[in-house]
Parts: structure tokens; C-alpha cells; sequence
């Protein structure tokens, strides 16, 4: 971990108030959104307040536990941890329960030459546990502020406004450099050798990486779309100057998966059907959960997607082909121990038999977690984050594409690009869970308002009629 100033610190510690300040100045729904998305955007990364007995305390965990704190102790409501959906349920017991079986599995230490790696105990667990109910809470908290269209609304307007804010510290860094972490915080977060890319700088402002800032201007790209064509058409000009500055802004970070994304999702959000959206991106998660079968069967065109990469830029290319080779190694390595994986300290890793220095690089968030907690908590994390999308498109095509909420339809298609750039990249991130929340909330609304309107209907039909005896 580098080492931080005091200030870095200090922000940490600071962002609960700021939470709080947050949610007695605004409405529930607007001050969940900025706690989540604020703290994502502006607090230090890589860093953690670590104290004995409890999860890392981060840019991350931070928002999250200061937000459940606001509901509970300001607005003193209840936080339900209960979907409507059976699936969802067994999905967050699995979740939350499956580190206790990946720490029984894994009591025996590494042992290496030169050095060793301990053994889980039953504390890890502990800690695991508690960390995953810590991520879990934006999903709750969605599930209970940010359901209706109205709400969609302010997540949408949050990130176009995050995405101007955001884009003056992006501008400074594709033009000097990525400085402003260090400046701020102490540290440079990263390698510094992965911030020039296609002839420029690559901003990091205060992100883990410059990919992380690239996927967000396509997030705020895409909500600036889907706001242009809902405002009058008076509004219509100053709303489009904004897209082409986002979309300018989305060009300077210099991230080629982000552009593809965008190429997708701009054009779906602005002409193709709200109904066609939502089956679209419940192909794509489709496709990312059963992912890690295909490629452990060979069934993924390695080989013709390598020579494709390879045309469009030989740098990527190669690129490419490094991610593919360690992603191999490392589904190999989550194969000895498939169903609850290696678990923590970098024991889901290949090292060097002496040295016991990881000798490999992993980039993707799926096969991380497919090494870290085996297929249980694969099919837990991403089926949690998968299951909205799929249930929001159930009930996309059983009501008319009109009662459709273009804001939901936005925020599932941002979702089901998140989850297939969690292939490549571990962008997972609490604005991630949060938007799934808030989309299986909407879906399971759609699904009660459905189900009304079906006991109304046969309540009628079988009313009895008044007869003259």
C-alpha cells in the first residue's frame, strides 16, 4: 500500500459528515446518489484505514457505511435486506455465507522456499462476511430510494453533472499528465507507464486507474444522451452542446473498451425501441455469466478475436493477448479449487516456487472472484448483479415500451456494460451495486403494479351479476 499524507486520511475520515450534511440538505434519493457517486469520485484510491477486527475502511466501504448510518440514525428508517425475487434472496445468503466454506477449505498455508502464505481462519471469514454486507448496502439502499422514475431521474442528472464536474480535472491531466493524486493526496496510484496511451496522457484524477475514469465518462456519456431527449425541445441545443463535450472528454481518456461501449450505447439510447434496449442488455449479461464456462471449455474464438484486436491496433493486440494468456493461467489455478476457491492473501494466484512472488497479473473481475471464492460466490456476486437486468427486461416486454421509464432503460444498458467490462478490468465498483438495486426495485414495482392489474382485471370478468329472482 503508499504511503498517504494526512490529508488523505483526513478525507476519509471526513466523508461520513459530508454524508450526513448530505442527507439533511437534500431528499433521500438525491443524497444516497451523491454519498455513493461523490465519494467514488474525489476520495483517495488504493488506500485504507486499517484497524484490527474489521473490514479495510476505504473509498469504497466509507460512502457505503456513512449512507446506511444516515437512513438509520437521521431519517431513522428501516434498511430492508429482503428482495421480493426467491432468486435474489438464496443469491444474497450464498453471497454473504460462502467465504465460511472457502475459509474450511483453506486452512493449510503456502509454503515456498524463501517464504509462505498463512492459512484462513475463522476470523477471515468474519472479516469477508462483514466486507460483503458492506458492499451489499447500495443495493439495499437503492432497492428503497431509487425505484420510481422520478428517482431514475436524479441518478441520471447526478452523473451528467458529475461528468462536467469531473471533466475540468481531466482536462488537466490529458494535458500534463496524471498529477493530481499525487499532488493531493501524497501518491500516484498506479504504474505510471500505463497513463500514455494513442499519443497522450490518460487521466486518473482520484481513481484507481485511468480505465475506471474512462468508464465513467461513458456513464456520464450516455446519461447526458438519454437527457437531451427528455427536456423540451427548447432545451434540446444546450443539452446537445453538453453530449459533444462529454463526448470530447470520453475521447481524451484514451481507454478503447469505454469508446466501444459508448459506439453501442449512445446510438441504442437514442433511436432503438426502450423494449429492444432492455432485451439487449439482458443478452449481454447472459453472456457474461456463463463466461467462465465457455472460456474453461474452449468455446470462447480466442484466436480470431486476438487476430481481430490485432488489425484494429498491434499494441492493443498484444495487450490483449498478455490479459488472455494470465487469464489461462489463472482459470487453471481456480480450477484445483472450483467450488469455493482460494480465498484471501493472494492465495488464488500462480508465484514463483522460491521467491513465492506472484508471477502473474490479473485483470478481470471474474476471474478474481472465480479464484477467490470458487463458483459459489461467482454465481452469487454476478448473478446479484445480473438477475435486475434480466428481471426489468421480463417486465419490459410484458407492458407497453411507452410505460417504460427511459431512465431505467439507460441505467440497465450502463449496467450491462459494467458487468461485461468486469471480463476485462475489475471495474466493480458501489455505483455498480447501486444501480443494480435500483433497477430491480423498478422491475419488482412493475412486476406488482402487473400483478394488480391482473387481479383487477379477473375480478371483474367473474364479477357476479345482480339477478331479478
Amino acid at each position: 500500500m503508499p504511503i498517504a499524507n494526512s490529508f488523505a486520511y483526513f478525507m476519509l475520515v471526513a466523508w461520513p459528515v459530508v454524508a450526513w450534511i448530505f442527507f439533511t440538505k437534500m431528499a433521500p434519493a438525491r443524497a444516497l446518489v451523491w454519498t455513493i457517486l461523490g465519494g467514488y469520485m474525489i476520495l483517495p484510491p488504493v488506500i485504507a484505514i486499517n484497524l484490527p477486527m474489521v473490514p479495510d475502511f476505504n473509498k469504497y466501504t466509507i460512502p457505503n457505511l456513512a449512507a446506511a448510518f444516515a437512513v438509520a440514525f437521521l431519517l431513522k428508517e428501516r434498511i430492508s435486506l429482503w428482495p421480493e425475487s426467491r432468486i435474489a434472496r438464496g443469491l444474497i445468503v450464498l453471497y454473504v455465507a460462502s467465504p465460511f466454506a472457502t475459509v474450511l477449505q483453506n486452512g493449510d498455508p503456502l509454503s515456498f522456499v524463501q517464504a509462505s502464505i498463512p492459512g484462513m481462519r475463522l476470523y477471515d471469514s468474519l472479516a469477508v462476511v462483514a466486507n460483503q454486507l458492506i458492499t451489499l448496502l447500495p443495493f439495499f439502499l437503492a432497492r428503497k430510494y431509487l425505484t420510481t422514475p422520478d428517482s431514475l431521474r436524479v441518478m441520471i442528472v447526478a452523473l451528467v453533472v458529475a461528468g462536467l464536474i469531473y471533466s475540468v480535472p481531466m482536462l488537466i491531466e490529458s494535458r500534463l499528465s496524471p498529477q493530481l493524486n499525487l499532488r493531493v493526496y501524497g501518491f500516484f496510484q498506479h504504474d505510471f507507464s500505463q497513463t500514455f496511451r494513442f499519443g497522450g496522457y490518460r487521466p486518473f484524477v482520484f481513481m484507481p486507474h485511468g480505465l475506471w475514469v474512462a468508464f465513467f465518462a461513458m456513464m456520464c456519456l450516455v446519461a447526458s444522451v438519454v437527457l437531451c431527449r427528455d427536456v423540451s425541445p427548447n432545451e434540446r441545443v444546450k443539452y446537445a452542446l453538453v453530449v459533444m463535450y462529454l463526448a470530447v472528454i470520453l475521447l481524451l481518456c484514451r481507454s478503447a473498451g469505454p469508446w466501444l461501449y459508448a459506439l453501442l450505447l449512445v446510438p441504442m439510447v437514442m433511436v432503438v425501441p426502450r423494449k429492444l434496449q432492455l432485451v439487449v442488455a439482458a443478452v449481454m449479461v447472459t453472456l457474461v455469466i456463463s463466461y467462465p464456462l465457455l472460456r474453461g471449455l474452449h468455446l470462447v474464438p480466442v484466436d480470431q478475436i486476438l487476430h481481430f484486436a490485432g488489425g484494429v491496433n498491434e499494441e492493443r493486440g498484444q495487450s490483449l493477448g498478455f490479459r488472455l494468456l494470465n487469464e489461462e493461467l489463472l482459470l487453471d489455478r481456480a480450477q484445483e479449487k472450483a467450488w469455493f476457491g482460494w480465498g484471501n492473501y493472494g492465495r488464488n494466484m500462480l508465484r514463483d516456487p522460491v521467491t513465492g512472488q506472484i508471477n502473474v497479473i490479473a485483470d478481470g473481475g471474474w476471474v478474481l472472484v472465480l479464484g477467490m471464492f470458487g463458483w459459489t460466490g461467482y454465481i452469487a456476486q454476478f448473478g446479484l448483479l445480473a438477475l435486475p437486468v434480466l428481471l426489468i427486461a421480463r417486465e419490459g416486454l410484458a407492458v407497453a415500451g411507452r410505460d417504460l421509464s427511459p431512465f431505467v432503460c439507460a441505467i440497465t444498458l450502463i449496467l450491462a456494460a459494467n458487468l461485461v467490462d468486469l471480463l476485462p478490468n475489475d471495474t466493480l465498483i458501489p455505483f455498480t451495486w447501486l444501480m443494480a438495486g435500483a433497477v430491480l426495485g423498478h422491475a419488482e414495482s412493475l412486476y406488482a403494479a402487473r400483478r394488480r392489474s391482473a387481479v383487477q382485471a379477473f375480478n371483474l370478468e367473474f364479477k357476479p351479476r345482480r339477478t331479478v329472482l
